[in-house]
Parts: C-alpha cells; structure tokens; sequence
C-alpha cells in the first residue's frame, strides 16, 4: 500500500510539473512549482491544485464567456490622439489601451476626487439614496460596522423602493468582519454574490484569485471607483482608530460610466452563474474628461494593466508620479522606471512610511536602492497608512483605481483602473501629489545601505516570497 501511495504520490507530481511547464507564463513560477512537485511529490501536487491552476477561463467559457466583450469599433491611427488633443506620446498611449482592452477613449466626462471615507461615503450613501434605477455595488472588503451598516440600510431602502441593487463581495474579503455582510444583507432582501468563496467543494477553488475592484453604479450614469472599501477604517480624521486609513475615491459621469456597468455585469454573471445582462445605452456627456475603463485579472489573455502601465512610463517626457502602498514591481517594470529618469523624466515614487503588511515594506526596501541609483525619487508619507493609487503622466494623463504596483495586484487579482485625459483633473491630482510631498521624507541610499545584515537577509527573503505576497 506504501508503495502505491509512493507511485501515485510521483505520478500526481510529474503531472502537476508538466501543467506548470506547459501553461505557466512565468519562468520564475514555473520553475518554482516544478521543483516543488518534483521533490514533495504530494505536497507539491496538492498546493498547484489549489493555489497554481487558472481554471476561470475555461470557466468563463462555460458560462459563454462573460468578461469576453464584441471589439468597439478600431480607431484609426492617432485617432483618439486627435480627438482629444493629445500629444504625440499621449496619443500612442490612447492607441496601447485601446489595444489591449477593445474599448476606445470616450469623452464627456467628469471625474472628482474624493478624499478618505469623510468626503466619500457621504456622496456614495446619498447616491443610493436617490437611485431610482439601479445600485449595483462591488467591493473586495465589506465590514459591519457603523459604516458598513449604514450602507446596508442605503440599499436595503433603495430595494424597498423597487430599486434593482445588486452587491457582489469577495468570499475572502468579507471574512475581515463579523457578522459577514452577505447574511445582513440577505437578511434584509438584497440580492448578494459572493466572489469565488473558498469552498473544499467549489471547482474554482483559488486562495489568490481575488476581486479587488470597487465600483459602485446608479441609474447607468454615475459611478464610484478608486482604493476604498467599505468601513470604519477609511475615516482618517479618527484619530482613535489605530487602522485608520488614507484613501482616494473618485466620483464619475459621463459615457465611462458604461464600462464601468459591463464590468459589473460580466463579474455578476461570472458569480452567479446567469447570463450576463445587456448593458444600458452610454449616458450623455458630463464634463470634458476623455476616459477609459481598464478591466484586468487572470482570466484575460492580455495583461492589460502592465502593458498601460509600461506604456505611461514610456510616453513621460517630463513628470512620472506613482503613488501606491503596495509597491513590489518586476525587473522589467523596474528597468523601465529607471529607463523613464535615466532620459531625464522627474520620477517620484511615493510609499507608506508606515505599511499595513510588513512583510510587503521589506521586499520593497530590497528593491529601492537600484530605483535610487538611477535618479528615481523616492518618498515615504507619513502615518496613518496610506492606502492612496495613482499613476500620473506628464499633464494630461491619470491611472486611478484598484490596483496596486505588486504581483498581487497585476497578475492575480480582479482589478479595475480608470484612464482618464484631462489637463485640470491632472492638475487637481499634481497639487494633491505636491501636498504629500512637502509632509514625506526621500529615502535615500545612505539610509538602505545602514541596515544590520540581518535586516537585509530578511528584506531579500520577503522579495524572494514577493510573487505570492
């Protein structure tokens, strides 16, 4: 019995090794599961299954392909470069995302920024509270408490009022808080999903693959996306409140706000299993932003977040802004911020000082000093933990949204971006950037390089771990 428990044990191995060369894209990742396979032949097995397979595009072919959306119409070369007044770079960059995602450029935008859960969560609540159409909401952390519970009450009387409110949540994210907000919200008669929920049963079981996106949608022609959940911990002017988090939010009008609708629409079919609904004709035009919407997770064939975001770096000319708290990018993206200072771009990447994930700080503080040596500026921002993304280009472009510049963000998760062209909201944003630098401290070379060896062997190890950070 030992013996065939042996001989299975090696055949389940080799065979989880042959998957990982065959169909992993990664080098890096292929090698490691390999070996891992090959010498704990069960283990090995065991954990591709669970953490290693990308099941969800055969998945979605089952369910007829609900994030595959019909190409728009192609634009001509520099077509959107045209329309919206963009320089040359800009207008390669237009093209770049309109390759990748099918989705041209629109005008008549309005794009807002709302700072932490103050300014946020009171246009989010008074938004449902005068839907008469539809709240549609998703979101990868709900807590229950105060905040939570008033956004529960916003939708259970949107509901009441014959409004079609819809809520998806991660089935990881909601276990941060107890009661889990799907039962409230069930409770209270509005319709609930849960984003692949970690079941020993469930086909699709995947600790990683995650929906971070946030959106919420009214009456197809306002929406909400940015960084935030929903929660106590994004009101920072709680001082009491050790997790309190820095955050961006972003309200939006306009023709965007129907990519932002499909995206719900495909996430819901996926979660539920139904065919995804038609989307609602384009709203009418709300301000003179040019936007698009950059959907991206693991069921794409495109990694449509990295390549925008090495075409942003490479259309800079003059200014480069990425602020995030997760910061843990890959050789090639790290070339290409140091490529983007070594032509003479002022590139200014802003950090946490203070990192909710430690082990996140670490690996990136292993990475810092070749950015550093190439003329990269590098910033920490004070406590609280600021959990603030963005992507700043020049004067004219923006890449606001979900995602974070680490592996989790940009190969594993769910996640969701907005591009957005406009000089004055750019401008908004620069003087936002220009407020956390005068309270932020440059890190410099002298400071990584006085760490005690065993700082640095803990640093290395935790960017050695960063793939599945």
């Amino acid at each position: 019995m030992r013996d065939l428990l042996e001989v299975l044990g090696w055949g389940a191995g080799a065979l989880a090794a042959l998957h990982a060369l065959l169909w992993k894209r990664d080098p890096r990742a292929a090698l490691g599961w390999i070996m891992l396979c090959l010498v704990v032949p069960w283990i090995g097995a065991v954990a591709y299954a669970l953490l290693g397979v990308n099941r969800l595009k055969t998945h979605g072919q089952r369910l007829g392909s609900p994030w595959r959306t019909p190409r728009e119409q192609p634009l001509e070369a520099d077509a959107a470069g045209r329309a919206h007044g963009l320089q040359t770079d800009l207008a390669e960059l237009a093209r770049i995302g309109e390759r990748v995602t099918s989705l041209p450029l629109v005008g008549g935008n309005a794009v807002q920024p709302l700072h932490n859960g103050e300014q946020a969560y009171p246009a989010m609540l008074a938004a449902i509270g005068a839907a008469t159409r539809t709240a549609w909401l998703s979101t990868y952390i709900f807590d229950t408490d105060a905040t939570g519970r008033a956004f529960i009450d916003a939708l259970a009387a949107a509901a009441a009022r014959g409004v079609d409110v819809r809520v998806i949540v991660d089935g990881i994210g909601e276990k941060y808080s107890r009661p889990r907000a799907a039962r409230l919200l069930k409770a209270r008669g509005i319709e609930v999903a849960r984003f692949l929920p970690p079941r020993l049963l469930n086909p699709n079981l995947h600790m990683n693959l995650r929906d971070h996106r946030k959106l919420l949608l009214i009456d197809g022609g306002l929406g909400f996306t940015g960084g935030m959940n929903i929660g106590d911990r994004h009101l920072a002017d709680r001082l009491d409140n050790p997790r309190r988090v820095v955050d961006l939010q972003f309200r939006v009008e306009g023709p965007v706000v129907a990519h932002m609708e499909r995206i719900f629409l495909q996430d819901w079919a996926f979660a539920t299993g139904r065919a995804a609904d038609d989307c609602a004709p384009p709203p009418a035009a709300a301000g003179p932003a040019a936007c698009r919407g950059v959907a991206d997770g693991p069921n794409e064939d495109f990694d449509r977040l990295m390549w925008i975001l090495h075409g942003a770096i490479a259309a800079a000319r003059e200014r480069l802004v990425i602020m995030t708290p997760y910061f843990i990018p890959d050789r090639p993206l790290i070339t290409a911020i140091a490529a983007a200072a070594l032509r003479g771009v002022r590139v200014d990447v802003i950090l946490p000082g203070r990192n909710n994930l430690p082990y996140c700080h670490w690996a990136t503080r292993h990475l810092l000093w070749e950015l550093l040596a190439h003329g990269v500026r590098v910033w920490y921002q004070p406590a609280p933990f600021v959990h603030s993304k963005l992507v700043l280009v020049d004067e004219a472009y923006a890449l606001i949204g979900s995602a974070n510049l680490d592996s989790r963000s940009l190969r594993l998760n769910f996640e969701f971006d907005l591009e957005v062209v406009d000089r004055g909201f750019n401008a908004e944003l620069s003087a936002h950037v220009e407020r956390c630098l005068a309270v932020s401290r440059p890190v410099t070379r002298d400071e990584l390089d006085a760490r005690p060896l065993l700082e640095r062997v803990r640093d290395g190890l935790a960017r050695l771990a960063s793939p599945y950070l």
